[in-house]
């Protein structure tokens, strides 16, 4: 089993006679081992500057030179000298001179089985398995399998390194697929606590996506510029697409998300002002309003053998749109213009944008939830730049709202059970901060320091919306769950920086107040 394990891992320790001075030399001799020959990974992440610049921790010189606790990456500053060690950072961090082929092909051979696996016909604890959290810890990429009712640790297992994106569950809950940066795909049995598998389905990945009947997983990736499509029964590759413009330019893909009322796959993406959407039924394209004759040339571009399967759709917009929320019924979404300035609805029945909204300051939009209120229904959005929500009216488009905050938050949830809004204060000097918000007066009720001075962040709620646990992102980090009507902390759970955590009926069944 691949485990990966830090921004550097433990290399080849024994150099060729006569030191290597240059940093492609180094590389060789120190790195490559683990980290693949091409930089591109192995036992050991991927050392590009894709991945390696969204990762947060101490600086690459630091981490070659002193290694990283609880890995296998060892310090180096006994081996290497300063400038070694600063000309070897530097290297790391210059883009690949030739991306190499990641297709069909390559993605095929990276598949791994557990050859130990059997398969569970009922779950084999007695915990509700629709109450069940999986909880991202990344201080060590480990997830651990938590009993939502008596907040036991059923089991804990290694990921891929940096998982990102959210895991996503199978529609009955039994299975849970996740990736990392680096493009792993895992495959884990909730039920029979057990990995199926890995694949890696990208270079340098954005999220993953499951299909409304639990088919298909599709990967977005930067690296190379293509959308992955998995079959979820075996892992096996179903369809690689390029992803490119009209005029034929290739485009990153930043994020691909699940439509399940359309039966497709929507994909964001970041080099081209255009918005697709891929069928993953047969029977989809017919169902929707204006669908058919968006697809080009009567669909002969169809990418896969079924007809109108992983058919592909065009929307053009007026500019890249990130960051995607999707009203309730998916006949709307929002997107994050890339000025950072604003916020355009697109109507994905009719392929066209209808509203502008003034949303400046960096919305967070797909941290976004809905709720019912005063017989309305709203949305509120987190600003990376600004400290406030904003509160918008899904009917008229309107900015109802403006909640000041102690600074810019991330992430947003509630419950349909729940009178409040639980929003956090990630960046900025109230980090320990945690505001709950009344759905109604929009009026913040109470603002909570689980631990003052540690970044508190990603609440989610229980599948009854009887609790709502909190997390503390610190390395020697804890999961906190809080009874959601009294607000009084209840248990505390040491954990391993628990980045993210996810229930799996709120994701399974869309419940209120969840981002999707």
């Amino acid at each position: 089993m691949i485990r990966f394990i830090a921004t550097l891992s433990l290399a080849a320790l024994a150099a060729a006679p006569g030191r290597a001075t240059e940093p492609g030399d180094l590389f060789a001799a120190h790195c490559a081992e683990c980290h693949g020959p091409s930089r591109l990974g192995g036992l050991g992440p991927a050392l590009i500057p894709e991945t390696l610049g969204r990762m947060r921790g101490p600086a690459l010189a630091e981490v070659i030179a002193t290694g990283r606790p609880n890995t296998q990456m060892p310090a180096f500053s006994g081996e290497l000298g300063a400038d070694e060690i600063a000309a070897l950072a530097a290297y790391l961090e210059m883009p690949l001179s030739e991306v190499p082929a990641w297709g069909p092909e390559e993605i095929a051979a990276s598949r791994s089985l557990d050859p130990g696996y059997v398969p569970a016909a009922a779950p084999v604890f007695d915990a509700d398995p629709m109450n069940l959290f999986v909880v991202v810890e990344s201080g060590d990429h480990h997830i651990s399998v938590l009993d939502g009712d008596r907040f036991e640790v059923l089991d804990r297992f290694p990921t891929p390194f940096a998982v990102h994106g959210g895991p996503k569950f199978s529609p009955d809950g039994h299975f849970v697929f996740v990736m990392s940066r680096d493009g792993w795909v895992q495959k884990y049995d909730l039920w029979s606590l057990r990995e199926v598998g890995r694949i890696r389905a990208g270079l340098n990945s954005r999220n993953i996506a499951i299909s409304h009947d639990g088919k298909w997983l599709a990967v977005a990736n930067y690296l190379p510029a293509t959308v992955t499509i998995l079959s979820t029964a075996d892992l096996s590759v179903a369809r690689v697409i390029a992803v490119t413009d009209r005029k034929g330019n290739p485009s990153r893909v930043s994020a691909v998300y699940q439509a399940p009322p359309r039966k497709s796959f929507i994909l964001a993406l970041k080099d081209a002002p255009e918005i697709w959407e891929i069928a993953t039924d047969p029977e989809a394209p017919p169902q929707h309003e204006g669908f058919v004759h968006s697809f080009e040339k009567g669909m002969e571009e169809a990418l896969a053998s079924s007809e109108g399967l992983f058919a592909r759709r065009r929307i053009e917009v007026a500019q890249p749109l990130d960051d995607f929320f999707f009203t309730p019924d998916y006949r709307n979404l929002i997107g994050a213009a890339r000025d950072g300035e604003h916020g355009v609805v697109v109507n994905l029945t009719t392929g066209r944008e209808i509203a502008e909204l003034p949303l400046s300051g960096l919305p967070h939009l797909g941290s976004g939830i809905a709720w019912t209120r005063q017989g309305r229904r709203v949305m509120a959005t987190p600003h990376l730049g600004e400290p406030r929500l904003s509160v918008i009216d899904l009917e008229n488009w309107e900015v109802v709202a403006t909640i000041d905050m102690l600074g810019p938050g991330f992430f947003l949830r509630s419950h349909e059970t729940s009178p409040y809004v639980w929003a956090d204060v990630f960046f900025g000097p109230n980090s320990d901060a945690i505001h709950v918000i009344d759905k109604e007066t929009l009026e913040i009720v109470r603002t909570l320091r689980p631990v003052p001075g540690a970044t508190a962040a990603h609440v989610e709620f229980d599948r009854w919306g009887k609790y709502a646990l909190v997390s503390i992102w610190e390395d020697d980090g804890a999961l906190i769950v809080y009874d959601a009507a009294t607000l009084e902390e209840v248990r505390r759970l040491p954990m391993r920086k628990p980045s993210g955590k996810y229930n799996v009926w709120n994701k399974i069944t869309f419940s209120d107040g969840t981002s999707h």
